[in-house]
């Protein structure tokens, strides 16, 4: 008894450390958008002692398609979160539910897919989309990550221990199997559908490497491309970077709070058995 006693306390103290050191720089990261430059060169100060506003409203002066950016970032989110969640699910029921030829084999070639590095994918997928005159357009950026193999199989997890007494209830009332599908199942699977925008829209909203390769003009840049426009040459307005990365993180902190009622049960249930 006494071992569990101090065993308790001391992980949660850990934790809590461990949970400190990874937000103070996130803390100072947003206490610095509120700093002058000239502040935040000078060295390392954790509260801005020039505390000002100027930094928000400069990035939009110095930066005009800011609100392009975010637009753009905003768009390509969220159809890849609304596309995926509907593919995925769909995968994923298949292959958990539905007996076909060759259900084996497209489950093992998905388990091959996760196994390849995305780097290792990024030529083929230019050289693909340039033969397809998508460089440089939406949905070069959006069809190609329209389905996920890492959340496929996370759903047909999901299904896998979703009870087949409501699918057989749902077939005797007459319900199709599509039917069953999008009016009995997938209302029944938010805690999945929830893990899985929140992980996809967060993996979109983030990500820098495929826009890179993919967009090239100024006016289709999303927000991760469009930071690097307050680093020049021989100067970086880090007071600005600051604050466009604040305004960044605002959307994910958002949806993370509309979906937390369902994020770890839905990670929970998506483990397994």
């Amino acid at each position: 008894m006494k071992k569990k006693t101090f065993t308790k306390p001391f992980v949660y103290g850990i934790l809590i450390i461990y949970a400190v050191v990874t937000f103070m720089p996130f803390l100072w990261a947003i206490l610095s958008s509120f700093k002058p430059l000239e502040e935040i060169v000078s060295g390392i100060t954790f509260f801005p002692e020039n505390f000002t506003l100027n930094n928000y409203t400069e990035i939009f002066s110095r930066e005009p398609l800011f609100l392009r950016w975010m637009f753009n970032s905003l768009f390509i989110t969220a159809f890849m979160v609304v596309l995926n969640i509907i593919f995925n699910s769909m995968a994923g029921y298949a292959l958990a539910r539905v007996k076909f030829a060759g259900r084996k084999f497209w489950f093992f070639l998905i388990l091959v897919v996760l196994m390849i590095p995305f780097q290792v994918t990024l030529i083929p997928s230019y050289l693909i989309l340039k033969a397809f005159g998508w460089l440089d357009t939406y949905q070069g950026l959006i069809i190609p990550g329209m389905v996920n193999a890492t959340f496929i199989f996370m759903m047909r997890q999901f299904f896998l221990n979703f009870p087949k007494e409501l699918e057989e209830a749902a077939q005797m009332d007459g319900l199709s199997r599509i039917g069953t599908f999008f009016k009995i199942v997938m209302p029944l699977a938010k805690p999945a559908l929830a893990a899985q925008a929140v992980f996809i829209f967060m993996s979109s909203w983030n990500d820098f490497m495929r826009p890179l390769i993919i967009m090239s003009s100024e006016e289709m840049f999303t927000l991760t491309l469009g930071l690097n426009s307050f680093k020049g040459q021989y100067i970086s307005f880090w007071n600005l970077i600051m604050a466009a990365s604040t305004l960044m993180t605002i959307p994910s902190l958002l949806i993370y709070a509309f979906f937390n009622r369902y994020f770890i049960k839905g990670v929970t249930f998506t483990g397994g058995k």
